[in-house]
Formats: structure tokens, C-alpha cells, sequence
């Protein structure tokens, strides 16, 4: 009797393990064959952006009576280099701190000055990117999606974006690439010590 409860409980676990192996696909291998139109895959990236919150540092604020909120007509361009904007004073964030600027689009920190990319799609944001530079920007931190580039700076929290599956990436990359254009090349991020 206790061979045969034995043989029987190796046989159900072997099985169970099988089940679940089968089933814990990556969601890169299981998301491959999903297929969905573009319209669907526009409106599906709409949702993600919206919900993700990518206006909150990539689209410059105005005030409101409700507190900032993005204004439109700057949708996705980042860091509006154009704009006036204050000096950061370095000696907060030796004292531990970091900085916004006033509409959240530059963020200061131990490694410098860093500002929010440009993510319409005009030539100076995204518009000249392929999608799978964009798929490899975000699940890498590699800016601009590329090898030879430098790595992405905070706050941009790319190590999230990179836990989506391909088809949600694909989603927000047709999204953004339907969006407003934006002309605005956003300036290069600044080290510590040139604040």
C-alpha cells in the first residue's frame, strides 16, 4: 500500500509540475501570437498611457484650480527647452533631497540634471524610431533604444516598462507614434557638478 500511494503521488505531482511549467510562458513567448488590429492596438496604447501616467513628466503642466495638470497643446514633448526655467540649488540634494522644476518635466538628483524626453511623434521625439528601438528603450534603459547610448536617467522608470508584454509595448509605441506632433529637442541632461 505505501508503494503504491507513493507511485501514485509521484505520478499526480510530475503532472502537476507539468501543468504549471506549461502554463508559466514568458509573456514575451506567449504574447508573440496574439494578433490585433491597429486600431485596437492605437486605442489599447491610449489606455496604457493614460493609466500608466506618461503625461506626468513627459507633458509640461499648467495650473489649474484642481493643481497641475498637462497642457495638450505641448502633449508629450517633454522638457520645453525653450522656457525659462530656475537654478537648482545642489546643496538640497546633498542634504538628501531632489528637485522638480515647476512643471515637472526636469528632475534634479545625485546624478544631476535630467530632463523629460520628447515622446510625440515629431522627428525631434520619437517620430524617426523604429518600434523596436522604442521595445528596446524600455525594456533595456537604453536611450534612444540603442547599443551605443547612454543608459537612461531618472526618473524615467523604465525597469517597470519593461516587466509589460510586447503587445502592450507595441500598444503605447503606435499611440504615441498616432499622437500631435511636437517639434522640441528637449536639452541633454547635465552632471551634478555643472549645477
Amino acid at each position: 500500500m505505501n508503494k503504491k500511494m507513493l507511485a501514485i503521488t509521484a505520478i499526480t505531482s510530475t503532472v502537476i509540475i507539468a501543468l504549471i511549467a506549461c502554463n508559466n510562458q514568458p509573456k514575451a513567448a506567449a504574447d508573440a501570437n496574439v494578433v490585433i488590429s491597429k486600431d485596437s492596438l492605437v486605442k489599447r496604447g491610449e489606455y496604457l498611457v493614460n493609466t500608466i501616467g506618461c503625461d506626468d513628466c513627459h507633458s509640461p503642466k499648467i495650473m489649474t484650480p484642481q493643481g497641475p495638470a498637462p497642457d495638450m497643446a505641448y502633449r508629450f514633448a517633454g522638457h520645453i527647452a525653450s522656457r525659462e526655467q530656475g537654478k537648482a540649488d545642489p546643496s538640497v540634494i546633498k542634504s538628501g533631497w531632489m528637485l522638480m522644476n515647476h512643471d515637472l518635466t526636469a528632475m534634479v538628483g545625485p546624478w544631476g540634471i535630467s530632463y523629460a524626453a520628447n515622446i510625440s511623434s515629431d522627428a525631434s521625439g520619437i517620430g524617426n524610431w523604429t518600434e523596436a528601438q522604442f521595445i528596446k528603450s524600455l525594456r533595456e534603459g537604453k536611450l534612444k533604444g540603442m547599443d551605443e547610448t547612454r543608459p537612461m536617467l531618472p526618473p524615467m522608470p523604465w525597469q517597470n516598462f519593461a516587466k509589460l508584454s510586447d503587445t502592450d509595448l507595441k500598444a503605447i509605441f503606435a499611440f504615441l507614434k498616432a499622437s500631435k506632433p511636437v517639434e522640441n529637442v528637449v536639452p541633454a541632461p547635465k552632471p551634478l557638478s555643472e549645477l
